[in-house]
Formats: C-alpha cells, sequence, structure tokens
C-alpha cells in the first residue's frame, strides 16, 4: 500500500532556500496521490486543541438549541448550523452535522460584496462563547499557511513563486466547516453509512485537521487509501480548479468518509479557493490530459465562468432547498 507523504513545510514559512525541495515533494505527491500531510506549519497546536474542545461542547447541546444558528438564517451568505441529514454529496444525505462559516466581512467597508451570494457575516452561538474567537484566529492563521502552500504549488508547476497569488489569490474566497460525524451504532458500522460520500473539492487548496478517530479514504491509483490523522499535521487536497488551471497534471483526487469508531468524530476542513470573481484558465502551454470519467459525470475542463459561478452551481446540489429559497 503506498502511503500519502508528511512533508516538512517549515522552509516555505519561513522562506528559506530549501522550500524549492520543498515544492518538488509537493509536486510529486499531487501527481501521485493528490493528498499530502503538512507538518510544522508555524500554526498554533494549542489553539487547534482549544477549537477542539469548545467545538465537542457546542455540538453536545440539545438539537433545538444547534437550530437557532440554523443555515437560512444566514440567508444567501451560506453561513451558519445544519443537522445530520441537511447536507446532501451526489444526492444522498450525509450523515454528519456541521457549522459553516466564511471571511468575516464588515457591513461598512464591504457593502458591496453583502449584496452577493456566500458573503455577509457568520452565525455564532452564545454558547460557547468563546468559539468565535477561537475560529476567527484559527481561520487567519490557516489561511497565511494557505499563502505558504500555494506559493510551493507554483514552484512546483516550475513557475514564479506569486503565480496563484497574481491571478487568483491575492484576496482568496475562504471558507471554513466544523463537521462533527455523531456516534455510530453497530448497525450503521456493518452497514457502512457514510459521513460525507465520494466527493470532489471545488476550489485550489483544502487544508484539513482531523481528531484522533479517522475515516477519511482517499481514492489514489485504482484504490480506496486510509488517510488517518497524523499527530501535528494538516491533511492537503487540491479541487476541481486547479486541475482545470494545471491542464489535468495535478487532479482533484475523490475522497469520502465513515466514522468507523464507537465515539463522534470531528474535521475542520478549511477551504482556500480562488477569487470569488476569477476566470479559471489553463496555465499557458498546458494541454488537458485526457480525463477519466468522474463519479458524477462532470468535467471541470468543460466549465466556463468565475469560479463564484462555479461554487453556486455546486452549491445547488449540496443545499437544495437552502439555495432556491435563500441565495437566488
Amino acid at each position: 500500500m503506498r502511503d500519502i507523504p508528511v512533508i516538512d513545510v517549515s522552509p516555505l514559512v519561513r522562506n528559506e532556500p530549501e522550500k524549492l525541495e520543498v515544492a518538488r515533494k509537493l509536486g510529486e505527491a499531487l501527481r501521485t496521490h493528490g493528498f499530502f500531510y503538512v507538518s510544522h506549519t508555524g500554526i498554533d497546536l494549542t489553539l487547534i486543541k482549544e477549537l477542539e474542545a469548545s467545538s465537542r461542547e457546542f455540538f453536545s447541546r440539545p438539537l433545538e438549541e444547534k437550530m437557532v444558528l440554523e443555515m437560512k438564517k444566514g440567508g444567501k451568505a451560506w453561513r451558519g448550523y445544519f443537522p445530520v441529514g441537511g447536507e446532501l454529496t451526489s444526492g444522498k444525505p450525509d450523515v454528519k452535522e456541521g457549522l459553516y462559516f466564511g471571511a468575516e466581512l464588515d457591513p461598512i467597508t464591504n457593502k458591496g460584496l453583502w449584496d452577493l451570494p456566500l458573503h455577509g457575516a457568520n452565525l455564532f452561538p452564545e454558547k460557547p462563547l468563546e468559539l468565535k474567537a477561537l475560529v476567527l484566529n484559527y481561520m487567519n492563521q490557516v489561511m497565511h499557511l494557505g499563502h505558504h502552500l500555494m506559493r510551493g504549488l507554483s514552484l512546483s508547476l516550475g513557475l514564479s513563486e506569486t503565480y496563484f497569488e497574481e491571478h487568483y489569490t491575492k484576496d482568496p474566497f475562504i471558507l471554513f466547516r466544523i463537521f462533527n460525524y455523531p456516534l455510530q451504532n453497530q448497525e450503521s458500522l456493518m452497514r457502512e453509512e457514510w459521513g460525507v460520500g465520494e466527493h470532489t473539492d471545488y476550489g485550489l487548496l483544502t487544508i484539513l485537521y482531523q481528531d484522533a478517530s479517522g475515516g477519511l479514504e482517499v481514492y489514489s491509483g485504482g484504490e480506496w487509501l486510509p488517510a488517518p490523522p497524523r499527530e501535528g499535521t494538516f491533511i492537503c487536497n487540491i479541487g476541481d480548479m486547479l486541475e482545470k488551471a494545471t491542464g489535468g497534471l495535478y487532479k482533484s483526487t475523490p475522497h469520502r468518509v465513515r466514522n468507523v469508531v464507537a465515539r463522534s468524530r470531528l474535521s475542520f476542513p478549511f477551504f482556500f479557493d480562488p477569487n470569488f470573481f476569477a476566470h479559471i484558465k489553463p496555465i499557458q502551454g498546458r494541454l488537458v490530459e485526457a480525463q477519466n470519467p468522474r463519479w458524477d459525470k462532470q468535467d471541470p475542463h468543460l466549465f466556463s465562468g468565475t469560479y463564484g459561478n462555479y461554487l453556486e452551481f455546486k452549491i445547488s446540489k449540496v443545499f437544495p432547498e437552502l439555495f432556491k429559497s435563500e441565495i437566488r
């Protein structure tokens, strides 16, 4: 079995000459798996533990208390809480609940953006009160890591270190989610119910922290590989728009999650994506490689428009009722 590599990215974070070797390793990992672990990221590990504890406290509260933050109250900003079964993957309800967050926009200085779908204010619970500060701090730290990693990906393609920043991510589109995969009984475990079914991500780069439960699987080389948690690391993967930009050299890899332990499972996916108004085009000189049919019969290489257009189309499949009633 081929292991997903763990890459020390401290030279990228500290802008040291060894960053070129890091870039080489990133490129190799993406050509092989589409996934890689990163260590020595500079992110405060104490913050992560505090965020995990606060998240567990929130999800342990009664459903009616959590539904105070239900997503329809976030409207077209697409923020808030959804219960188990409230999100679809490939048309099937997921066995998970979650909180959706995005960039926290000031309504005065960003008034024009507030009128757009997927922009606006986050919904935070009154209890635990500290969750708001923890989420905002975490998002800020991981966003900086995203900038570092995208510079490494630029170098891995033989491009200027700032290629993606200049074209797509100077002002990235940011989404953050906290998912809770509830305790599974023995019958559910036997049925192999998926917390989230097979899918790819939409944008450029996903940076995921997962708790110690395991359950993430990656489709690579014609087989499903486990992607277990590794102490002090994040696991990263690329999305559809980076596949499109690289002409298929780096492929958006399918993955899925199932809670395989007799306790709840937490995960914290952070999406570092192109600017909402960016038009994603193949890097000059790169031809689209022949693609194997995807499980969803979709081909991101055929899409034209802005990243915001692509995101709205995808969301309409995940939250159809919310999308129909609020976002449009």
